[in-house]
């Protein structure tokens, strides 16, 4: 259990330079979960929350899919 996260944490980093699986992936998370947020309430509060989670997710795996990953740093010109 204590080398989950870590795990977790790599294979989210794989995905975000692989940027076609992202968008899908992304699309895949936020679809539903803008589905379940703009039905008429019907579940309960944690569905709600975990559409909230899970849509997030889902539009910052689109989102840098699109635009790319970040560089680490930037050097700043003197």
């Amino acid at each position: 259990m204590p080398r989950l996260l870590p795990r977790v944490r790599g294979a989210l980093l794989r995905l975000v330079r692989r940027r076609r699986l992202s968008i899908v992936i992304g699309l895949l998370l936020a679809a539903p979960s803008a589905w379940i947020e703009l039905s008429p309430k019907v579940g309960s509060w944690w569905v709600d929350g975990m559409a909230l989670v899970v849509g997030a997710t889902g539009l910052a795996l689109l989102w840098t899919g699109i635009t790319g990953p970040g560089p680490d740093w930037t050097e700043v010109d003197e």
